[in-house]
């Protein structure tokens, strides 16, 4: 479990550090004395768990969660009493008023590391899910404030969009919040091949294959679409077409 820890007292830094050190399970990927510099630590270490200071100079802890796109369990640790309402309004896992005992911050790291194991087990549950017969000949998605349900079979192709996939069907395209490595795991492998690392397509559309660059292919389907092609992709093809 990543750990960050923000606080701009080193002594406090070094209190919690030393109360983790019996905590195997925890690794302090980061410690930062300010909230500029836990931003970045967040950001590039996508940390399970933080311990937030609020009172902080250049912007305080409540400012520099209000940048981050996803949340980490958060357990504050301050010297204002007043601000605990308002950390319990912003999802905290516990409040640690300064000074703190070492029996309190066993309290509320175990609150954190249950919350945790908790959404472990439902995101297990859900991958699980995914792989039932059932959701694996179609894909649930939402479309505006509707909830539309596709057919593995009317799926053209698979476009990667970041921290989403597009699936482009007759009706048009549609986001979903999975990877292109989930859908190249879960999709008949007799129908979808992933023949690009940004594209998945349902070879039965294929109509024509072509060179196209330098060890590149273009794929043209009977939607007149065309997508490009890898050398392992085109040798993909190869292999579920049996050419």
């Amino acid at each position: 479990m990543k750990c960050v820890i923000i606080d701009d007292e080193f002594l406090a830094r070094t209190i919690v550090k030393e109360y983790l050190k019996e905590h195997s399970i925890i690794e302090i990927v980061a410690e930062c004395s300010d909230g500029f510099e836990g931003l970045k630590a967040i950001q590039q270490h996508q940390p399970q768990l933080i311990f937030l200071d609020i009172q902080m100079p250049k912007i305080n802890g409540f400012e520099m969660l209000e940048l981050v796109e996803t949340l980490p369990k958060v357990i504050f640790t301050t010297a204002f009493e007043e601000y605990a309402l308002k950390a319990f309004e912003s999802n905290a896992v516990d409040y640690l008023l300064k000074p703190f005992s070492k029996e309190r911050f066993e309290k509320a790291l175990n609150k954190a590391i249950a919350q945790l194991q908790e959404t472990k087990s439902t995101q297990l549950v859900l991958e699980t899910a995914s792989l039932s017969p059932q959701q694996i000949s179609r894909v649930v998605l939402k479309d505006g404030g509707k909830i539309r349900i596709i057919p593995v079979m009317q799926i053209q192709y698979i476009e990667a969009a970041d921290d989403y996939v597009k699936l482009f069907t007759v009706d048009g395209h549609f986001l979903k919040k999975k990877t292109m490595s989930h859908f190249n795991d879960t999709l008949p492998p007799q129908q979808f091949a992933r023949i690009h690392r940004s594209f998945i397509v349902n070879v039965q559309l294929i109509t024509r294959i072509e060179a196209h660059e330098k060890e590149t292919w273009l794929a043209t389907l009977s939607t007149g679409q065309k997508l490009p092609v890898s050398k392992t992709g085109y040798m993909k093809l190869k292999e579920v077409l049996g050419i």
